[in-house]
């Protein structure tokens, strides 16, 4: 007959007991090991999968106090029922069912037009309205400096502000530069318009035109493209055809998320 010997480990140096938690698709924890923050999308016998915000995906062992959720060491168990993948944001965020939008911050996002505000509108409303963050347009950026000055940023209110164009050595760059502080962030993308920012593949055409120094760019566009001379109804089109992030450059994906989480972080 097989002999058990007794566990004589003191009861300080046994580790102590930690929560079991399903891990529920949506359920957002962090892999200690390698730092790897994400949203449960699969759990099948022994393994988890999780996914960034960024869409990368990793797979990990279910042992025992291997996730950190909100800081604190737990042990992920196989849930009685998993579906495939949570629900998401045109962002790519988790979506969370039922939450209602947070009144709204002080802090603000202003964008160039009524067609930038009409684009964050469609892929980051529902992250906006959580969030509590209310965009508006400018209209164009020369009267920025004026617009920041009687927005008087601060501590508690942030702007940001995202612009067309912004390169270096252009007009954009050096307003940019002149109302840029520790409450004020203006991010851009490199294209002319907010047009160019949405992949031609969405949009159907193999790429954006390029249009004479001089002429009207959008009206350009429509021209080179064989669209009507209406620049609204062409707008309405390319915005019917942009469905999530997946249709926007990356260079346009990453300043807009950088103002959302200027706008958003504690004070």
């Amino acid at each position: 007959m097989r002999q058990y010997s007794p566990d004589l480990t003191p009861p300080w140096k046994k580790p102590k007991p930690v929560p079991e938690v399903p891990a529920e698709p949506g359920l957002v924890v962090e892999e200690p090991g390698t730092g790897f923050c994400g949203a449960v999308i699969r759990c099948e016998a022994g393994t988890v999968t999780l996914e960034d915000r960024f869409g990368k995906h990793r797979v990990f062992p279910l042992e025992p106090r291997g996730f950190l959720l909100e800081g604190q060491v737990v042990t992920l168990t196989r849930p009685s029922s998993t579906t495939v993948r949570p629900t998401r944001t045109a962002s790519g965020s988790v979506a969370v069912p039922g939450a209602r939008a947070r009144v709204a911050r002080a802090g603000r996002i202003y964008v160039e037009g009524r067609h930038d505000a009409e684009l964050v509108e469609r892929v980051w409303g529902d992250d906006l309205r959580i969030e509590g963050v209310v965009v508006e347009y400018l209209e164009g950026v020369d009267d920025l400096p004026a617009i920041v000055a009687d927005f008087s940023p601060g501590p508690d209110a942030r702007l940001g502000v995202l612009v067309d164009h912004l390169v270096p050595g252009s007009k954009e760059s050096r307003i940019a530069a002149s109302v840029t502080s520790d409450h004020a962030l203006v991010l851009g993308h490199p294209y002319i318009d907010i047009w160019e920012a949405v992949k031609p593949s969405s949009v159907g055409i193999q790429s954006w035109p390029r249009v004479p120094h001089g002429q009207d760019w959008k009206t350009g566009v429509c021209r080179a493209l064989g669209w009507p001379d209406n620049t609204g109804a062409a707008w309405q089109h390319i915005l019917s055809r942009v469905h999530s992030y997946r249709d926007l450059q990356p260079e346009l994906l990453g300043r807009v998320e950088e103002l959302i989480d200027f706008v958003t972080a504690p004070h």
